[in-house]
């Protein structure tokens, strides 16, 4: 077997790898396939430009983590409870203020009520947010370069977390697929989570914005805990494990109605 047909095979079980476990780091690769991180960084880099997979810092991540049927699903499911939950996210927002905000159907809800604020200035990785807000507001508006996301206009790049260090924010508005009953975190994407991390290290507060359905559920990615956030903003009270977690930390909970 000549050494293309290599790669050809290496590249074709490293994508099956990475279906099966959505993320995978260059030592991993290296290690499997027995070559060096120089050659798992080219092959990386070159199923990239195929569009195939996203190049993190340290390994790369299915392109779409999402099903685009799943996230249909999420912007159907609980979208009045959405609706309340970003009009109140909007309320503890104030006029002037310099914001991170996530992506994902509960943080577009957020984005959509934010037009009652003003001289917001808006740093977001999702371009869904980062149009509706450049049509109908004035606020200032930057968002990273790189790669779209189909299923949702997510915007990312290996250097995505290097753009996001370069801001300073009063707050920082993030949403999760769900928090587990020991108070931990958790969302589905490797990148996101990477960007968040960043987000949250750069801002005054950070604001969980969830709707009750994410209370008691696990995310494939762990992104912190409950004592990483000051605020958190939900339709209803999370459950008594949930309450106890947040009761350890200075968090507020600030119920939608």
């Amino acid at each position: 077997m000549d050494g293309e047909d290599k790669k050809s095979l290496r590249q074709r079980l490293l994508m099956e790898q990475l279906e099966a476990q959505r993320y995978i780091s260059l030592d991993e690769i290296a290690r499997r396939f027995s070559v060096t991180q120089q050659t798992a960084r080219r092959d990386i880099m070159e199923l990239e430009r195929h569009g195939k997979l996203r190049r993190l810092h340290g390994g790369a991540m299915i392109a779409n983590s999402i099903e685009p049927s799943e996230l249909r699903s999420r912007r159907i499911r609980n979208a009045q409870a959405k609706d309340r939950i970003g009009a109140c996210v909007a309320g503890l927002v104030e006029d002037g203020a310099s914001l991170f905000l996530d992506t994902g159907t509960t943080c577009e809800a957020v984005a959509r009520a934010l037009v009652s604020r003003r001289n917001l200035r808006v740093v977001s990785y999702s371009l869904r947010i980062a149009a509706y807000l450049s049509e109908v507001t004035d606020f200032t508006i930057a968002v990273p370069g790189g790669f779209v996301r189909q299923v949702d206009g997510g915007v990312f790049q290996e250097q995505s977390q290097s753009f996001i260090s370069g801001f300073k924010f009063d707050m920082a508005i993030l949403s999760v697929s769900g928090i587990d009953d020991e108070g931990d975190l958790g969302d589905d994407d490797q990148a996101e989570v990477e960007t968040v991390r960043s987000a949250m290290r750069r801002s005054r507060k950070v604001l969980l914005a969830v709707d009750s359905s994410k209370f008691g559920h696990r995310g494939l990615v762990r992104l912190g805990s409950l004592s990483d956030v000051d605020l958190l903003v939900s339709d209803a009270p999370p459950s008594t494990a949930i309450s106890v977690a947040t009761r350890a930390g200075n968090l507020a909970f600030h119920q939608a109605s």
